[in-house]
């Protein structure tokens, strides 16, 4: 169930329990084989895309997965709360959120303007949504509008409870992303986003391989081939499992699109150099998993390592590592 304020196991591998640490399996940024959409259903972009030089605004995420419901607020306390709102004076072209609801499905809102400017930001931050859910905080693209349909997370309700999505970068150009979609899969977009492409692909190769996790790792597989200097860190929730992607290591930075926001380099919040830009921290509780884009200046988050994806088993907070099926 989706809202607009304002306007099972898989291809896995093992790695760790809640409470220690996590090292997913790393995930290559080229898969051997031929070069292909990866789409049994077909479709016209066969050829590698070349390099892309344009440096596109992106987005911040947090996601976390307790033993219990639990806010925002919660997860990261107070200051930190503080601090991840505060990334508004870049990422403020809108805000969403979702999470799993009591009865498990995945329910979510988005809205097309800056958390720190509406109330409704505060007060869902605020509410123990449920176990597990992410939030994101939109940097829109050149040329890619302010709206309801192009907000994070983007949603599906599916036949299993729902599933939603959220991306922290840029896929160009956007109209060869769209290439790779079937016409049924085109035909449930409702904006303008590559992101939102993005999450289309994941969801056409699922149902084609029969499972999310073969899906995800399927759609990975062509991506990194055919945008190798795209950045695909992304969260997606099912009513069973939140995925963590964090591949990104050919992406470029918008440096020069965050001095033109500031008056003085040293004003740009931190986490936006250019080494740390796409980064992605976690932490293991005993409780508890939380993952988050850079931003927060503070201990206790771990790197994750470049060019991964996990899941997190939301019923026992086992992460594993995806990795390519055999």
């Amino acid at each position: 169930m989706h809202d607009h304020l304002g306007s099972t196991a898989g291809p896995s591998q093992h790695v760790a329990a809640a409470g220690r640490s996590v090292c997913p399996l790393r995930f290559p940024r080229r898969f051997p084989g031929e070069r292909g959409c990866g789409s049994r259903a077909g479709c016209a972009i066969v050829e590698a895309s070349p390099p892309h030089p344009r440096r596109a605004p992106v987005c911040r995420l947090l996601g976390y997965v307790a033993d219990q419901p639990v806010s925002v607020v919660d997860v990261l306390g107070e200051d930190g709360f503080a601090r991840f709102t505060a990334l508004t004076a870049v990422h403020g072209d809108g805000w969403g959120m979702a999470w799993q609801a009591e009865d498990r499905s995945v329910r979510s809102v988005t809205v097309p303007g800056s958390a720190s400017a509406d109330p409704a930001y505060e007060g869902l931050a605020r509410k123990r949504l449920g176990r597990a859910g992410l939030v994101h905080l939109r940097w829109a693209s050149s040329g890619l509008e302010i709206a309801t349909t192009n907000t994070h997370p983007f949603t599906d309700d599916g036949p299993a409870g729902g599933v939603a999505f959220a991306h922290n970068g840029h896929i160009a150009p956007i109209p060869r992303l769209e290439g790779l979609l079937t016409a049924a899969s085109r035909e449930r977009l409702e904006g303008d986003t590559d992101s939102e492409r993005y999450f289309r692909f994941v969801l056409q190769c699922a149902e084609e391989e029969g499972d999310l996790d073969a899906g995800l790792v399927r759609a990975l597989d062509v991506l990194v081939r055919e945008f190798p200097t795209a950045s695909l860190n992304a969260l997606m929730l099912t009513p069973d499992q939140m995925f963590a992607v964090h591949i990104n290591s050919s992406a470029a930075a918008p440096q020069r699109a965050l001095l033109e926001l500031f008056d003085r380099p040293e004003e740009i919040p931190s986490g936006h150099s250019a080494e740390a830009y796409f980064a992605m921290d976690f932490r293991t509780l005993p409780d508890a998993v939380h993952v988050i884009s850079s931003g927060l200046d503070e201990e206790g988050w771990t790197p994750v390592p470049a060019d991964t994806a996990a899941v997190v088993d939301l019923a026992t907070r086992r992460v594993t590592a995806l990795r390519r099926p055999a």
